[in-house]
Formats: C-alpha cells, sequence, structure tokens
C-alpha cells in the first residue's frame, strides 16, 4: 500500500477552521462571506476571533463555511456534507387561525386577555 493511497480522500483532512476561514475572508473579504453566508459574525465588527467562536459553536454555520471551502478551491464534495447539503428546509409554522386572533395587534388570543 502507498502512502497517497492511505491519505484521506476528504479536502477537509488536516485543515484546521482558522486556516479555512482565514483562506475564504482572503479569497472573498468578510463582506463576500456575508452575502454568501447570513450570518452576523460576518456582519457586525467581524474578525477571526469572533467568527471562530460563532463556527465552533454553531455546527450549521460550520458545515455552510466548509461547503464554501471546499466549492472554493474546486474539490469533490466529502459525502458527510453531501448529506447536509440535501436536507430539506424545516417545516414553517402555520399562520395562527383567524377565529382565535382579536386582529388588533394584541396578542390575547395566543396570552389571554390583558390585565387592565
Amino acid at each position: 500500500m502507498s502512502a497517497n493511497s492511505s491519505r484521506s480522500n476528504d479536502p477537509l483532512h488536516g485543515m484546521t477552521l482558522e486556516a479555512i476561514l482565514c483562506h475564504l475572508e482572503q479569497q472573498y473579504g468578510f463582506d463576500g462571506l456575508a452575502d454568501k453566508i447570513k450570518v452576523n459574525c460576518f456582519t457586525n465588527d467581524p474578525n477571526i476571533k469572533s467568527c471562530l467562536k460563532f463556527f465552533r459553536k454553531t455546527p450549521w454555520a460550520r458545515e455552510k463555511l466548509e461547503r464554501l471551502y471546499i466549492k472554493s478551491i474546486g474539490e469533490k464534495m466529502p459525502a458527510h456534507l453531501k448529506t447536509v447539503a440535501s436536507r430539506k428546509t424545516p417545516p414553517v409554522m402555520p399562520k395562527a387561525n383567524k377565529a382565535n386572533a382579536t386582529g388588533n395587534g394584541d396578542n390575547s388570543a395566543i396570552w389571554g386577555s390583558p390585565k387592565k
């Protein structure tokens, strides 16, 4: 078995989150990243340290960042990220029943009548 065949085919293998983020920031800038991934850490006073903190705590956002990195380097998407990309969006909450709503802007149908 050669050394090349034992190496992982995953383009993320050996890449740190910081290296991925730095690569994308150099390629797109924080404004470009904010257009591609809608998260506040790219729009409100962006810096590498705050973005790292956010992406380490937020798996869904990290997966989006990893997918963007793989697309940016032109590599084949690993299987574990393909399944994430094919997930359906969560169901939309149904609108409130108009028979129960008062229509005057208060939430009394939900929370009860306001105390006077």
